[in-house]
């Protein structure tokens, strides 16, 4: 329930409030307490996120879903070091975790760190989160060509479902109107990755723009 609350009604609230039954109801389950980490993260609750998360991985030290939701929770709390070790953690346990290199190569690129990236690109799978990624990851390194034309390829191919993933890269290059524009395009195609789009480390530098609150107050997001 939480998760339909979450990622088709959008209702955030709800959604946590979903979850907490869950925990409630079991306890001990893993499963439950990382989806109470992502909901306290959304919150605003870092301390809490941190803490759900980590007693996750102390439920289940050998669960690779658990080391990688603690390592997004800390990725979405700019702590970047540590989310890498939390993630390469989860690659060991199993290498077909999700989200695996997508979220490594993500991390890279935050810590500045855009050949490492590119070298993890190659292990995605998927050719959209393939594009979206050498888009940012060019455009991190200031190689605007290669950028403009990976962008091309993800706009091109899969707009219409990968519009939360156009408005990041655009985000990333300081394009703003192309990112709420996208944002918007997103929200109208009910994406779920809206759900983490006021943790977003990405879209940091909307953050300062008057209309991301506004943005994110109609979505129902918290701000």
């Amino acid at each position: 329930m939480g998760r339909i609350r979450k990622f088709v009604d959008f209702d955030w609230a709800g959604a946590d409030a979903s979850v907490h039954r869950a925990m409630a109801l079991e306890p001990g389950n893993p499963e439950y307490l990382d989806q109470a980490a992502y909901s306290a993260a959304m919150f605003s609750r870092s301390d809490e996120a941190l803490a759900v998360a980590h007693r996750a991985v102390e439920l289940d030290p050998l669960n690779p879903g658990c080391w990688s939701a603690l390592g997004e929770i800390k990725y979405f709390e700019s702590q970047f070091a540590g989310a890498e070790a939390d993630v390469k953690k989860s690659l060991e346990l199993s290498p077909d975790v999700f989200p695996g290199p997508n979220l490594l190569s993500k991390i890279y690129v935050m810590e500045g760190r855009q050949q490492d990236a590119l070298a993890e690109i190659e292990r995605v799978r998927t050719d959209a989160t393939r594009a979206w990624l050498y888009a940012v990851t060019y455009a991190a390194q200031g190689r605007e060509k290669e950028s403009d034309a990976a962008l091309k390829e993800l706009i091109a191919k899969y707009s219409t479902r990968a519009a939360y993933s156009v408005a990041a890269v655009y985000a990333l290059r300081n394009r703003r109107d192309e990112a709420f524009q996208w944002l918007d395009r997103a929200y109208a195609q009910r994406e779920g990755n809206l759900a983490f789009a006021n943790l977003d480390p990405m879209l940091k530098n909307l953050r300062s723009d008057p209309r991301y609150p506004a943005f994110l107050k109609k979505r129902n997001l918290p701000n």
